[in-house]
């Protein structure tokens, strides 16, 4: 029986782990910091085995990654180099689902040496989008074809009936990961112009994407989304193969008002992991929210109204603006009393959002992915557009859920049956390893609808 690993009970744990559960000849250990979490996911199966784990303690992580075949990491990103340089140590296969950062590749070598493969990226961004694109890609290139131009968008948002609150979002996934994510640099290429984007300047590149979405009821109907450059898409140009592109881009969705709102959120200072002078990190206490908002402002503002009208200026926007009304109902002009003892601003903010922006029971999440490719013949153009629009299922998994762990399982079944004899670390940008991923995803109901058209 193959000993699996899987590090970590959040958000995207579940459908992952249970499809594990299901094959013949695996055992699955889920360790997680808190207990419960892992015997909820393991919920007694036979084959199914909870462990409390503290990530820190190396000796008890590198002990767990001995008696296992296999590991999965759905930690924080940050510990990911960890994890795979005990799995070369012990010779075991690692799978996660984030992105190659500089300290994982930098593995390669020895994991090759330890005959192990080191699979990254296989959720759904990246993941799905990287085997999608690659599927067309090479359609095109075995037609003599070339792409030169590449756009992608991804989001995980609120299905459209269960879209009620003002920020038109609820979290599916990490939350502090999504905040994190809205402080984040980006490049792209545009008409073969490298376009740099800093952190701070993230939401003042915004498009407006439509896309035709199915409502709860099977109508459809075609919603404007607002997107903005998701980190550095350039190099994705080798990695696709694609390198005479003129147009190289790779977005996050968002519905519309977030961006504005979260770039003042920026502004505003509650995006710093570090309280700037003058606001309280160590001692909150007995302090409202209105007392921290006035401490990030630099104000003493004691009335609501005064509060109301001194943030505004300090934002510059209007009083009876978008941006204050969410700020509103997020309650930081209001008298409730701090949800932390202590933390960091971005600290506050999550566990504010954690309590206001939950899906109610039986509410579905959604998850849209759209490429639109311009292919290049001797003799023509063609537009390809690949769409997923995928739900959460009401009282079930939710599509976050799925389309990152869904995938990630599938690439441990293949590497634990022999199906994927590389090492390394690796991608899923080859045909051994997208053709099956994409072929059984669409078996599991999760695929994409392409549309190709003659310019």
């Amino acid at each position: 029986m193959k000993k699996i690993l899987v590090l970590g009970a959040g958000l995207v744990a579940g459908a992952h782990t249970r499809y594990l559960l299901d094959q013949p000849d695996f055992h699955v250990t889920v360790a997680s910091r808190t207990l419960s979490k892992a015997q909820a996911i393991v919920k007694g199966h036979p084959n199914g085995e909870a462990c409390q784990l503290n990530v820190k303690d190396e000796a008890a992580l590198a002990d767990l990654v001995r008696q296992s075949d296999l590991a999965v990491s759905l930690l924080p990103y940050a510990y990911h180099p960890l994890v795979a340089r005990l799995c070369i140590e012990h010779g075991k296969h690692m799978v996660t689902t984030s992105y190659v950062q500089e300290q994982m590749a930098q593995l390669d070598e020895a994991a090759k040496e330890a005959g192990v493969i080191l699979l990254n990226e296989i959720g759904v961004d990246p993941g799905i989008d990287h085997m999608a694109a690659m599927k067309i890609i090479h359609h095109v290139q075995r037609e003599n074809g070339e792409i030169i131009s590449f756009l992608s968008w991804c989001g995980g948002l609120p299905a459209p009936e269960a879209n009620t609150n003002p920020l038109g979002y609820k979290f599916s996934w990490a939350p502090k990961g999504v905040l994190l994510a809205s402080k984040n640099s980006a490049r792209y290429l545009k008409a073969d112009e490298e376009v740099i984007v800093p952190g701070e300047e993230l939401f003042d590149h915004i498009w407006s994407v439509p896309v035709e979405v199915e409502g709860e009821a099977g109508e459809t109907s075609v919603i404007d989304f607002e997107g903005y450059p998701n980190r550095d898409s350039i190099p994705y140009m080798e990695t696709y193969g694609i390198t005479s592109a003129r147009d190289m881009f790779r977005g996050t969705l968002r519905n519309v008002g977030w961006c504005q709102t979260l770039r003042k959120i920026a502004d505003l200072g509650l995006l710093d992991e570090e309280a700037r002078e003058g606001v309280p990190s160590d001692d909150l206490n007995g302090m409202t929210f209105a007392q921290f908002t006035a401490s990030l402002i630099g104000g003493d503002s004691a009335l609501k109204d005064d509060l109301r009208k001194d943030l505004a200026a300090y934002l510059n926007v209007e009083q009876d603006s978008l941006v204050m009304g969410n700020l509103e109902w997020l309650g930081f002009l209001g008298d409730d009393l701090l949800p932390l003892k202590e933390g960091a601003p971005i600290d506050v903010l999550t566990a504010r959002m954690l309590e206001k922006m939950q899906y109610e029971e039986g509410e579905r999440d959604m998850l849209i992915l759209q490429h639109e490719f311009i292919a290049k013949y001797p003799n023509r153009e063609e537009k390809i557009t690949a769409t997923m629009v995928d739900f959460g299922i009401p009282h079930g998994d939710t599509s976050m859920s799925r389309t990152v762990g869904l995938p990630a399982a599938i690439g441990v079944r293949m590497i634990l049956e022999g199906k994927i004899n590389l090492t390394g670390v690796r991608t899923p940008v080859v045909p051994e390893i997208y053709e099956p991923v994409l072929e059984e995803l669409e078996q599991l109901d999760i695929r994409l609808v392409e549309k190709w058209e003659t310019l």
